[in-house]
């Protein structure tokens, strides 16, 4: 997670424009507007009109044109010819209507931008010449990056938790504060051109007050006031930006002198007339347009064009002969409140939206409690798939519109609350799981001297099951310290290859041994099928028998040949009429009993043989007794094959005893 001190202005104000200044367009909008100028006769005939929406109620003037000089330092009250919707209503659910939509393009903008693309958004600003005018559009992607950056430092630190790295610093945190502070020049550079050119333009319109002023004061024979009035309106429309404790004073004194100047065209006939004829096609025009907004797919933009043509109306289309200044203006009216109600309709499709977001918002919020509240205990696995669970919903979540406002900073509230349980659990797992880790080390470094205390060791049949015990002991244990897995993965795995390599080694070359004792036992075996019974072939027979013994094991897939010598022993033996049993009196060996009880015999003495040498190899550990869990399988094989051997010496018994 982003620490305060990794983000330097993490508690800072957003960048904000040069404060206390306006235009003529801000103003208009807020407060006093000056519109239409009636004539004198106008306003003695004029009635007060009681409608809510923009009426036509001209206010006080003054009688005296010589105190013009003298009234320009008054707070005059501003004259309004028409007044616009009711202000609060309409004020209010404009600014809430653009709060929500502003919200909708904030989210959907978030969901769709990396931390690295919209460092690129930032630098792209910080470095533009204009950058210092787009502060709106820099504080939106400062908060988006600084959220981003947050939500992957907690991830990226809930990871090294298992580690238990306390320290992260998200790699774009220096190119991100970098860029703040060059912005932070760049838009100190930005407000002091701003004042000088705020200084500039009050200069400007003051010099349009004064041509104003001088064109009813003083103007010369001849002069053309159609024309020159439609440049100092023109003029006043275009004129920049002046400083807000400047400006109302300011546009009461413009508004003031251009009330003197229509009073002074009552006595130009030709002029006024001239003037409502204008007038008269700039509103006609506003409301041709007015009328194209209706079919607007944009709510929002018919909205922002309609607030405009109100201003275009104010400013540029008064005033107008009386017959045509009532019905211009219901008819304007009557479109204006069409669009306005379309407003309401988009209000309550964005409401709507808004409150299905909130349901899947939720519904998201609860899967995730249900993962950070496990029924039962969990272990590593479960939290890292829980990771990736947790990360798709939280991604889900934020890929999700703006939900009510009222219910806004709730829902975000306990999305981050049950984020924070998420880490704090998981994170609390893998801190008691760093003191069972190394318990497993422990275990896994004893498993490995093991393994290379016998990795040399020939003694297979005692060796190999130990190998393989050891491999079923590691797979058991559970996870070590990162640092150390591949370490001692890598030692456990070096000391089993070389055993098993040694062992594949002898394999192969008593492979071979095997194939050479199968070839001595056939010429044994041929030798024995040819003696006859005459004198001295019982010696011969014992001869071949000892010889046979003496050769070692035979390939698993000849081991047939056994089988076929015994069955010629015994028809050799019946030929010289031997009996079996005597010779097992006389002592001779194991070839001359039955089939049976030689395997039985021979079975008895390999599993002796067997059984010494694991008792043998038990020396090889420093603890040799059965609470060892190292030799568990040894000492359960031992205490089997000793049951055999007593169980395999009965049956020899009996088979001898019955024959």
């Amino acid at each position: 997670m982003t620490t305060e001190n990794e983000i330097s202005d993490h508690n800072e104000k957003d960048f904000e424009p040069l404060k206390e200044t306006t235009s003529t367009e801000i103003e208009v909008e807020n407060s006093e507007e000056k519109t239409e100028i009636p004539s004198k006769k106008e306003e003695n005939s004029k009635n007060s009109d009681n409608d809510n929406h923009l009426d036509e109620n001209p206010s006080s003037k003054v009688d005296n044109p010589i105190q013009q000089t003298t009234v320009e330092s008054l707070n005059i009250e501003e004259i309004s010819a028409e007044k616009d919707f009711p202000k609060d209503e309409n004020i209010k659910t404009d600014a809430v209507l653009e709060e929500i939509i502003e919200e909708e393009k904030h989210s959907k903008q978030e969901k769709n931008n990396s931390a690295s693309e919209l460092l690129n958004k930032l630098e792209q600003i910080a470095l533009a010449k204009d950058g210092g005018s787009q502060y709106k559009e820099f504080n939106e992607i400062k908060e988006q990056l600084q959220t981003v950056i947050s939500k992957e430092s907690d991830f990226a630190k809930s990871k090294l938790a298992e580690e238990e790295q306390e320290f992260y610093k998200h790699p774009l945190t220096a190119k991100f504060n970098e860029l703040l502070q060059t912005y932070r020049e760049k838009q100190n550079d930005y407000h002091k051109k701003m004042e000088m050119a705020q200084d500039e333009n009050l200069k400007t319109r003051q010099a349009i007050i004064d041509r104003l002023k001088n064109l009813y004061t003083n103007s010369e024979a001849g002069t053309n006031l159609f024309k020159e009035i439609r440049e100092i309106k023109q003029e006043w429309g275009n004129a920049g930006q002046v400083a807000k404790n400047e400006f109302k004073l300011l546009n009461n004194n413009y508004y003031f002198h251009l009330t003197q100047f229509y009073e002074m065209l009552d006595m130009n006939k030709e002029f006024l007339s001239q003037e409502y004829e204008h007038n008269l096609e700039k509103r006609q025009h506003i409301i041709a347009r007015a009328k194209e907004l209706l079919e607007e797919k944009s709510v929002q933009k018919a909205l922002n064009e309609l607030q405009f043509l109100h201003k275009l109306w104010k400013e540029e289309a008064v005033p107008v002969a009386e017959e045509f200044r009532e019905p211009t203006w219901l008819e304007f009216k009557e479109i204006s409140n069409k669009i306005h109600d379309r407003k309401a309709e988009l209000f309550s499709q964005i409401e709507g939206e808004q409150a299905e977001n909130l349901v899947k918002k939720n519904e998201i919020i609860a899967k995730m409690k249900i993962i950070v509240t496990p029924e039962k205990e969990v272990n590593h696995n479960y939290w890292q798939q829980s990771i990736k669970k947790i990360e798709d919903l939280r991604s889900e979540f934020l890929k999700l519109g703006s939900v009510p406002k009222k219910l806004s900073n709730q829902n975000w509230a306990e999305f981050k609350e049950v984020l924070k349980q998420f880490n704090n659990k998981k994170n609390e797992f893998y801190k008691s799981l760093k003191h069972s880790q190394q318990d497993n080390l422990d275990k896994k470094l004893s498993l490995i001297q093991t393994a290379t205390d016998n990795m040399n060791n020939e003694d297979w049949e005692t060796a190999v099951p130990l190998f393989k015990n050891l491999q079923n002991e590691w797979k058991k244990i559970g996870h070590v310290p990162r640092s150390q897995a591949d370490k001692v993965w890598t030692d456990f795995r070096a000391a089993c290859n070389t055993f098993f390599e040694n062992f594949r080694k002898k394999n192969d070359v008593a492979s071979d041994n095997w194939k050479e004792n199968l070839k001595q036992k056939n010429e044994i075996l041929s030798q024995l099928k040819t003696i006859s019974n005459e004198e001295g072939s019982i010696e011969k027979i014992e001869e071949l028998k000892n010889n046979w013994n003496k050769v070692g094991k035979v390939p698993r897939e000849n081991l047939g040949i056994n089988t076929e010598f015994n069955k010629t022993l015994r028809e050799k033996l019946k030929l010289n009429k031997i009996n079996e049993f005597d010779l097992k009196e006389e002592g001779l060996s194991e070839s001359q009993l039955s089939d049976k009880a030689r395997k039985i015999k021979n079975q008895i003495s390999d599993m002796e043989s067997e059984v010494v040498k694991m008792e043998n190899n038990l020396g090889f550990f420093a603890d040799s007794s059965r609470s060892n869990p190292l030799l568990k399988d040894t000492y359960a094989k031992i205490d089997e094959k000793k049951a055999q051997l007593e169980s395999l010496r009965v049956t020899l018994h009996q088979i001898i005893s019955g024959e």
